[in-house]
């Protein structure tokens, strides 16, 4: 099973890309867009934002691709305020509602709304990670945003545990995508509702001080 999710985080971008290229011959192929905006909110009522780290397309895309060339710089405050992200998730449902309501009956109208706000966004984050790192859009991504909010009162978010042998060493705040610090938790859980659980302080930690609770 382990084998298999680890497929999934490294390759799911091919998803991304044949969503991208089918749905183009059919509109109505981008309609399966919808997963992508329900799933986050539905794992997140049990594993926070888990989603955007290990199973979304867009994530795996930004993660293995879009890193190549990242200019891995960190993230401006404001793109990650909470002003900023509340007006993202406001404005981004107000266009996705409207599109849907101008194109209601007409599936292949509704597909090319979906087609059309994963095409623009992941431009965006593209675009985005010229400047700071590959994950610039997750910062303020309205699905990862709302799945952020929920997951601040899920007790079972909370996966990652710091153990006392954590000497702040500061390598996992470098390498998490989310510029969160982890070492501020030291001895207790890595309980910051933007974790996307990806792994990486995990895996970078010289003291093996951080892992997986039960």
């Amino acid at each position: 099973m382990k084998k298999i999710s680890n497929l999934w985080k490294n390759y799911s971008f091919i998803v991304l890309f044949a969503f991208v290229i089918l749905s183009l011959f059919d509109f109505r192929i981008a309609t399966a867009a919808i997963v992508c905006m329900v799933a986050p909110i539905l794992v997140s009522l049990f594993k926070g934002r888990f989603w955007c780290g290990n199973l979304c397309p867009r994530g795996s895309f930004y993660d293995h691709v879009v890193s190549k060339f990242s200019n891995h710089k960190k993230v401006p405050k404001f793109l990650k305020s909470k002003v900023f992200r509340a007006f993202m998730v406001v404005f981004m449902m107000s266009m996705f509602a409207l599109g849907i309501y101008k194109n209601w009956g007409n599936l292949y109208g509704i597909g090319m709304v979906f087609y059309r706000i994963i095409v623009v966004t992941t431009i965006i984050g593209i675009v985005l990670s010229l400047f700071y790192n590959q994950r610039t859009w997750c910062h303020f991504c309205p699905m990862g945003t709302m799945a952020s909010v929920i997951s601040r009162f899920k007790k079972s978010k909370k996966v990652l545990q710091i153990s006392s042998a954590c000497v702040s060493c500061k390598i996992c705040e470098k390498k998490c995508p989310l510029g969160i610090v982890p070492y501020e938790y030291k001895e207790n859980i890595l309980s910051h509702p933007d974790c996307i659980q990806c792994g990486r302080c995990v895996n970078v930690c010289p003291k093996n001080a951080i892992g997986y609770g039960k």
